[in-house]
């Protein structure tokens, strides 16, 4: 909802910290990777309940995403690369999930398998605009320069960002907070697909 915002309040902060402070033999898949990897670690720290440490975990993941999208903009962004990166997203996200159902079983599975089953709405209905859109030729550059065209709704990137936030620091209200974002998420999917109505009904 807020993420065209977002992106122009910290996109220009991250490009020029990519020129004058990564070095140039570093390419922006290799960080997405290394995001990825780091940001797996939120699962043994869930499990072991280590709520603080994955949160600290969960940071420096999103600066790494943010950082190859700044990384790719100074060498130039490629299609691989943007699916590279839009897949570690998704997996990452439902990892922190699927950490929270390890940490407690018994309280936080039915949740956690709700708001999973939800970001499958959400996910499916962003790449499959993002495809019909790039097949009409259309653009925008509402959420700065991509790879391809990110639609937006309820529940973008920042709010997820939020959500983890808070479920780390108040891990006894998960339940609570994961249906609740699992209910946005759905009002997201049912919005991009209004919105995919009126864009592609010719």
């Amino acid at each position: 909802m807020i993420d065209s915002w977002m992106v122009r309040q910290i996109q220009p902060t991250l490009n020029q910290f990519a020129l004058d402070w990564v070095p140039k033999w570093l390419r922006a898949n290799a960080v997405t990777v290394m995001g990825f990897l780091v940001g797996l670690l939120v699962l043994p720290l869930l499990r072991d309940q280590a709520y603080l440490l994955a949160l600290v975990v969960i940071l420096v993941n999103r600066f790494l995403d943010g950082l190859d999208g700044a990384i790719a903009r100074r060498d130039g962004i490629s299609d691989f690369g943007g699916f590279l990166d839009i897949c570690c997203d998704f997996v990452f996200y439902s990892a922190v999930v699927f950490g929270f159902a390890l940490a407690d079983p018994q309280q936080n599975a039915l949740a956690a398998s709700f708001l999973i089953f939800s970001y499958v709405g959400t996910g499916t209905s962003f790449l499959a605009y993002a495809i019909m859109a790039s097949k009409r030729e259309m653009q925008s550059d509402s959420h700065g320069t991509k790879a391809f065209i990110y639609l937006g709704g309820l529940t973008e990137g920042t709010e997820t960002i939020l959500f983890m936030f808070l479920i780390c620091l108040f891990p006894g209200w998960f339940p609570e907070m994961a249906m609740g974002f699992g209910i946005l998420c759905w009002l997201t999917t049912f919005g991009r697909i209004a919105t995919a109505v009126q864009s592609f009904k010719n």
